[in-house]
This record gives C-alpha cells, sequence and structure tokens, in this order.
C-alpha cells in the first residue's frame, strides 16, 4: 500500500460569526472588526459575548450552502465518490434543545438528529457518499478530522475526502462552560496578561481534500498527536502535550522548526490554556523568526469548528502571503516571540495550526505552500 501521497486541499467554504464567506472571514480577522456579540438569553442575570452566525437562513441551510459552493468550485460532478469525515462536539444538540424547550419534553426528540453523526445522517439526505465518519474529540474534533483525511489519503485509500467542522451554539455549551468560570463577558483578549476568558461561538467550514493537486491547492503536509493525561479541562501548564503535538506535526512535514513562518495558536483566551500554549511556543520556537496570532478575538471559540476554520484561514494565510494581527493584545505576557498587531506582509511557506482539547489531548497541523 502506498503511504506516501501528497495530500491537498483544494477548496474551501466557511461561515461564522466573522463572515459569510472566507472572503469575508479573512478581511473581518485583517481588519480586526468587531464580530463578538453580547448576550442575555442564555444565562440567567448574566451577560455573556458569544460569536453568532449572521444569516437569515437557517443552520443547516448554511451547511448545504457551503458545500455546494465547495462542490461548484470543485473538479467534482458529486461526492458519490468522495468519503465524508465530520469533526463536531456538540453534534445535533441544538435542535434536541429546540424540541425540548417547546415540547418541555424528551418523548418526540428523533436521537438520529442529536448525537455526533446528526450531521452526516443530514448530509445524506441531499448528498450522497461513498461513506462517512465522525469525530468527536471536543475542540480538536475537526484537526482530528483533517488529520484522518491526510492518513486516508496518503494511504490511498480514497482519493477525494470532504472535511467538515461545525458547531451550532447550544445552552448546553454555553451553560457548561459558564460552570467552568471560564467565559469572558466580553470579545476574548488571547494571550493578553488581563484576559478573562473564551468567547463561545458557532461555525461551518468545509474543506475538499484530494490527492492531486490543482491551481491554488495548499498542501496539508503534517499532522502531529499527544495527549497530556494531566487534567480532565487544563492542559499541562508547561505545555508538555502542546509541544509534543508540534514536534510530531514538524516532523511529520519533513521540515524544520525553522521553516515555520507562522503559528495560528489555539489561544482561546482562558488563563490556563493561553499560559501553557505560549510556555510551549516559547520553549519550542524562541530562537526562530516565527510570527503567532490568535484569530479567536474575531472568530471566537468555534469548538469542534476550531480546527476546520483555523484550517481555512492557513490556507489564506498562504495564499495571499499575510499574516493575520492579534486584536486586542494591549499587555502581552513576557516573551521572545513576536505577536503582530498589525498584518504584516511576508514569504510564508508553512503555517502550523495548533487545537487543543479537554482531557489533555492536542492534535496539530502543518500546511504549506506546493512545490
Amino acid at each position: 500500500m502506498q503511504i506516501n501521497k501528497k495530500v491537498y486541499i483544494n477548496n474551501f467554504s466557511s461561515i461564522s460569526c466573522a463572515g459569510n464567506n472566507n472572503t469575508e472571514l479573512f478581511t473581518a480577522i485583517c481588519e480586526k472588526k468587531d464580530s463578538i456579540s453580547i448576550d442575555k438569553t442564555y444565562l440567567e442575570d448574566k451577560e455573556v459575548a458569544i460569536g453568532k452566525i449572521k444569516s437569515d437562513k437557517e443552520f443547516y441551510d448554511n451547511l448545504l450552502d457551503c458545500c455546494n459552493n465547495v462542490l461548484k468550485n470543485s473538479n467534482l460532478e458529486n461526492f458519490s465518490n468522495t468519503f465524508l469525515i465530520v469533526g463536531s462536539s456538540v453534534g445535533g444538540m441544538s435542535q434536541t434543545e429546540e424540541v425540548f424547550f417547546k415540547d418541555k419534553s424528551y418523548e418526540n426528540i428523533d436521537y438520529k438528529k442529536h448525537a455526533i453523526d446528526a450531521i452526516s445522517y443530514k448530509l445524506k439526505e441531499n448528498f450522497k457518499f461513498l461513506d462517512d465518519v465522525s469525530f468527536s474529540t471536543a475542540c480538536t474534533s475537526s484537526a482530528n478530522a483533517l488529520g484522518y483525511a491526510k492518513e486516508v489519503i496518503s494511504k490511498n485509500i480514497y482519493k477525494n475526502v470532504l472535511v467538515i467542522g461545525i458547531d451550532s451554539l447550544s445552552y448546553t455549551t454555553v451553560c457548561g462552560f459558564s460552570s467552568l468560570s471560564v467565559l469572558s463577558s466580553k470579545p476574548c483578549t488571547p494571550f493578553d496578561k488581563n484576559r478573562e476568558g473564551m468567547n463561545v461561538s458557532e461555525a461551518i467550514a468545509v474543506l475538499l481534500i484530494q490527492d492531486e493537486v490543482q491551481d491554488n491547492s495548499i498542501e496539508l503536509c503534517g499532522v502531529g498527536y499527544s495527549s497530556d493525561a494531566h487534567h480532565m479541562t487544563q492542559p499541562h501548564p508547561n505545555g508538555n502535550g502542546a509541544i509534543k503535538a508540534m514536534q510530531n506535526a514538524i516532523k511529520d512535514a519533513r521540515i524544520s522548526i525553522e521553516n515555520i513562518s507562522y503559528i495560528n495558536a489555539h489561544g482561546t483566551g482562558t488563563q490556563a490554556n493561553d499560559s501553557a500554549e505560549l510556555n510551549a511556543i516559547t520553549k519550542l520556537f524562541g530562537n526562530t523568526n516565527v510570527k503567532v496570532s490568535s484569530t479567536k478575538s474575531v472568530t471566537g471559540h468555534t469548538l469542534g469548528a476550531a480546527g476546520a476554520i483555523e484550517g481555512i484561514i492557513s490556507c489564506l494565510v498562504l495564499q495571499k502571503q499575510l499574516i493575520p494581527p492579534n486584536k486586542n493584545i494591549n499587555n502581552l505576557e513576557d516573551t521572545n516571540i513576536c505577536f503582530p498587531r498589525e498584518v504584516m506582509s511576508e514569504d510564508i511557506s508553512y503555517v502550523l495550526s495548533n487545537s487543543f482539547a479537554f482531557g489533555g489531548n492536542n492534535t496539530s497541523l502543518v500546511f504549506g505552500l506546493t512545490k
């Protein structure tokens, strides 16, 4: 079995609180637009900042639009020869909540529309796929979906893979993170000393990954995994797991640390995550010229969709040769790493994107220009 085929991201589509398409998304990040809104409906007697998609369409209609956009701009007539991989932390939970709050009962809840594979269940009503699998590993869900796509294409198991990172806002997730006291009442400020917490957000990201290069392709070069096994909801404070994931991704890409020009940090804005990730990046990249930013100050934390939406951002960074700025850093922790406040134009060959999750599971991805 061939195990070294190159893997290419040939098309992608997205919708998030930062924009209804890829162009709006990247523009919002580069222009540091205010995309996060203050909400009073999810928590009693408490305001919380969230990232809500601004669309007149239903959530699943936006998903279908993203899939159709990718298909329209691809070399495929349909998805019948495509393997579907979905990464989501909540699946159809928002649909379950809608039924429950309406009926005040569980009787009319459809379990097929609740589970993690509710997304693929819905998509298969509109498209035919070769097969499908769903990942739910909290905030690394779609990063792991991308990693699995790389594996099955590089091993020549599939030629076409559609990766979907998706999570909708739900009371369960907002209240859950509130119970951990990690939510911010204002737009988050990743890596700022005075950070208050994270912004729960929703997003849809769809990427077509194939084994043949096309115009404007971005190569998915490397994937690295690790597990802290330190704490259920907090990373190892020294960033041990993050370091290992980044090292594994760079090794898999067969490049050196010095080849990475930009890191799209996990950067949620919580005390524990930012401190651990900053420690990890400083230890690993302290002697390089790498630039680092968290785009969650604009997109919010899209949970299971984060790996895929930030995978799209990483592709756009490479295509446009622009490094996104950090939106809300006023008082950076002491470090010799560059956290740009404004857009930077630079020769960029490789981008590293981090996704870290509860249970200490970590995934790093390396994206590169095609050669």
